[in-house]
């Protein structure tokens, strides 16, 4: 370049519009030299967009593609516009960065000072598209021995250092604008290169220009960092946040740039080494340091190390740029000490279930009773109730202390123990023992249903006993056969005769779409904080008391879906999800699960008239379930509840109260679901029941024990 500052062609690519007339003379020029090699990526990148999961929409059409003709390689590229090239090439950085952060961290111009180790930082930060103008500076060209530590080759040696990585970003990113001051940075010009940045790195070996540098960025008010390589050091200095703040952290005290030019390598030492940290040098290096004019020309330094400064500097600026929290400090991504700290990995251990002890139900009398009341279905298997028994009466005490999120107004809770109450009726029907019953709310009582003990007897109640003692909920995929007409009417005809409505859908794709419905309504529960808590601790592992909660192995999980509870119970992978609107393969299991049933069937019943207390109308539709449950059983049809967050609730607000940021997503679930099934206005959804056939599950959900006559089960 004989000393003479580089032409822009020499490090910026020719971008050529084919429409524009005077650049249309300049291809047919460069068409009609034979050295110069064309080609065009237009249709295989375009393709290449079109296979993008999500891909975003782009303003710009052809009208944007440009032929670049890279001088150096002397070479024309036929590539689409900015946006759709920036699309296909950083969707891989997705969700490490979501297109919103690569947006906003494209608007950063940052500065590189030095071009060694600022090679590999200014190309990282275009490989991460994390910056949308770069500054290079460098006086000094390639030498064979930067070679070691440059990603370059014999071509680029006597290039100037910031040409060669100028050129490198061009060849990845021609339209990122690239400025090269190849004089390197000085007195006269610092304020022009820092001028318009947003973070400077300083990356030069030179003393004075290092404080020099951070002075004019203390002037514009401006971050800077730092990566040394020795055991990964890098620094942050904030002086956008405190331009009052001493360069170096204070470590040189009042010491001035003008101070430091023209000092001896021997009368520098004391300031390096107080920068660097002499006490925590790696030895190697503070070894060499001693070496230095001696032995060897200069301070080693590793290619890998160099190249981790890249990424380690990447990290520094993306946490700037997206004004996430990165005060003023220092330091060390050290890898020679974490491979110190290598170590086996913690092994994933098969799940070893103990052997599940036979339950024994009591045969006769109250106790039975009490059994038959603790088999009702509850969600979670929360068992939201509270059993006492004497002689003469069993009582069911609604147990709020057992109550979800989901279990809006306790309405899930009284349904459960409208269902324990007639499980009892059946029980005591069984044996002679029948006597009158009521469901009571209002006072001090949230909800309480009390059998009175007698002589009576119901055979067609009793002899629903030993079905409603084998019921279970069967949560395996459904083989997807149609349900006949005639058992979804009887199933209806039963739930009538209980006081309670069924609507059903039997269509496949009236199936999908619940399906869908259902599936999103999961999705917000994963999604909402608090919901996801307890759902992770309504889960039993071996090892756990299986008598409350959802024993794991009720689930029916594939093997690799229980793997994938690993990541489905973080709490934090939930936040990073929902801060993305993510989440839908957590649901593909639900999805598919519905969209093999045979039918979907809503409960209904009446809306609670205006003296009837709510806790009492839900209780009262326990009946309904129970015998819509095990008549679909008689039919042959497996039964498992979905119950969707939106279930019980019956007034917006009840929605905000369970899920403030998904409260109108809710809403609009339940309408659809609502329309779907036919469900009129004045009718409320009690349960949920995916109906189909399918395998019967090989574990059945335990029960807390009965307490004793005369005593209040815990």
């Amino acid at each position: 370049m004989n000393g003479l500052p580089p032409a822009v062609g020499e490090y910026r690519p020719l971008l050529l519009d084919e429409i524009d007339p005077g650049d249309a003379v300049r291809l047919a020029a460069l068409h009609a030299d034979p050295a110069i090699e064309f080609s065009d990526l237009r249709d295989l990148l375009r393709t290449e967009f079109d296979g993008l999961l999500g891909k975003p929409e782009l303003s710009e059409g052809p009208e944007f593609d440009r032929w670049v003709y890279y001088p150096w390689r002397r070479a024309v590229i036929a590539l689409p516009g900015p946006q759709l090239l920036r699309a296909v090439r950083l969707d891989r950085n997705r969700n490490h960065l979501t297109r919103p952060e690569q947006t906003q961290l494209a608007q950063l111009s940052i500065g590189v000072v030095g071009q060694s180790v600022g090679h590999a930082v200014a190309y990282t930060l275009a490989l991460e598209g994390i910056c949308g103008r770069l500054r290079l500076a460098d006086f000094d060209t390639v030498e064979l021995s930067n070679l070691n530590r440059i990603p370059g080759g014999v071509f680029d040696i006597a290039q100037n250092k910031a040409v060669v990585t100028a050129r490198r970003i061009a060849e990845l990113d021609p339209y990122l604008p690239v400025e090269v001051f190849a004089e390197g940075v000085h007195d006269d010009n610092i304020d022009d290169f820092v001028g318009g940045l947003s973070i400077v790195v300083e990356e030069c070996d030179s003393l004075d220009i290092k404080l020099s540098v951070r002075e004019a960025a203390r002037r514009h008010r401006l971050p800077l960092v730092m990566q040394s390589n020795d055991r990964g050091l890098i620094d942050v200095e904030r002086f956008d946040l405190d331009p009052s703040r001493l360069p170096f952290h204070g470590m040189l005290g009042g010491t001035k740039a003008a101070e430091l030019r023209g000092l001896s390598t021997k009368d520098k030492a004391p300031h390096v080494l107080r920068i660097l940290d002499g006490r925590n040098l790696s030895e190697k290096l503070a070894a060499s340091m001693v070496e230095v004019g001696e032995t060897l020309r200069s301070w080693p330094q590793l290619g890998s190390e160099v190249l981790l400064g890249g990424a380690s500097v990447a990290g520094a600026v993306r946490r700037i740029g997206l004004g996430q929290k990165l005060p003023s400090g220092r330091t060390r991504v050290d890898i020679d000490r974490s491979l110190d700290e290598i170590a086996e990995p913690e092994q994933f251990e098969d799940l070893v279930w103990a052997e599940d002890a036979e339950e024994s139900l009591p045969q006769s009398g109250v106790e039975m009773i009490l059994a038959a009341a603790q088999r009702a279905p509850s969600g979670g298997n929360a068992q939201p109730w509270t059993l006492r028994a004497t002689s003469d009466t069993v009582t069911i005490s609604l147990a709020p202390e057992r109550s979800s999120l989901m279990d809006i107004g306790l309405r899930g809770s009284a349904l459960a123990v409208g269902a324990a109450l007639f499980n009892a009726r059946v029980a005591a029907a069984s044996q002679g023992m029948l006597g009158t019953s009521e469901l009571r709310s209002g006072g001090t009582e949230l909800l309480t249903a009390s059998l009175s003990l007698g002589n009576d007897s119901d055979p067609a109640l009793g002899r629903d006993l030993s079905a409603l003692l084998a019921r279970h909920t069967n949560r395996r995929d459904g083989s997807g056969a149609p349900a006949p007409a005639e058992a979804m009417r009887s199933l209806a005809d039963i739930a009538a005769q209980a006081g309670g409505g069924l609507r059903w859908v039997t269509e496949r794709d009236s199936i999908d779409e619940a399906a869908v419905i259902l599936a999103d309504s999961e999705r917000v529960r994963y999604l909402t904080a608090a919901m996801h808590e307890e759902m992770v601790s309504e889960l039993r592992w071996p090892g756990d008391d299986l008598r409350t909660g959802m024993d794991l192995r009720t689930l029916d999980l594939a093997p690799d879906e229980v793997a994938k509870l690993d990541i489905a119970l973080r709490a934090d992978v939930m936040a990073q999800l929902r801060s993305w609107s993510g989440g839908v393969a957590l649901v593909e299991g639900t999805r598919a699960k519905v969209a093999s049933s045979s039918a979907v069937a809503v409960l209904t019943a009446p809306l609670p008239g205006p003296d009837e207390p709510e806790l009492v109308a839900y209780a009262r539709c326990g009946e309904a379930l129970q015998r819509v449950w095990i008549e679909a059983e008689r039919q042959g049809l497996a039964v498992q509840p979905v119950s969707p967050v939106f279930l019980f609730a019956r007034r917006p607000e009840d929605l905000h109260t369970v899920s403030p940021e998904f409260a109108d997503t809710l809403t609009s679930l339940q309408g659809r679901l609502l329309d779907l099934m036919g469900v009129p206005g004045h009718e409320m959804m009690v349960s949920i029941l995916r109906l189909g056939y399918a395998e019967k599950p090989a574990i059945r959900s335990r029960r807390l024990p009965i307490p004793n006559v005369g005593t209040c089960g815990e």
